[in-house]
């Protein structure tokens, strides 16, 4: 089970593109992050993502009209068996502040993103954003990483 295998009995912490790479069957990537994501409805991968990557998904297919992919992401952004979804609070408004005031390029979404993570308890951050490589306390796993790139 390579890297999935791996991930078992760990909290990760699932960006914007895992989704995306995932539901919209972007290659290289669509057939891992599929198989993580069913990894996680069977419950031996746990995974969090922020309220806030709804609305990351939701941009492009309202853009387009899409409704059945507006629906798709509705429906597998809900907190189940093994993934949670968390409201985005002020502690974890807070900590992204300051994680942006110690990382000045960080941009304020991804901040919010870390500080959910942290706040959750994850230990692994699946992106395919290099940029969040230093993401403290956090071991930031890329996407590119799962194929081999």
């Amino acid at each position: 089970m390579g890297v999935i295998g791996d991930l078992a009995g760990q909290s990760v912490y699932l960006d914007s593109n895992v989704f995306i790479y995932a539901v919209e069957g972007i290659t290289p990537y669509v057939h891992p992050l599929r198989e993580l994501l069913e990894a996680v409805e069977t419950g031996s991968v746990s995974a969090v993502t922020s309220e806030l990557a709804l609305a990351e998904l939701l941009v492009r297919p309202v853009a387009d009209e899409h409704v059945s992919l507006q629906s798709q992401y509705k429906e597998m952004l809900q907190s189940g068996d093994g993934f949670q979804v968390v409201p985005i609070s002020r502690p974890i408004l807070v900590e992204a502040a300051r994680l942006r005031g110690s990382l000045r390029a960080l941009k304020l979404p991804d901040a919010i993103h870390i500080a959910t993570a942290r706040a959750s308890g994850c230990t692994v951050f699946l992106t395919n954003d290099r940029s969040l490589s230093s993401a403290p306390d956090l071991r930031v796993l890329l996407c590119s990483e799962m194929v081999g790139e």
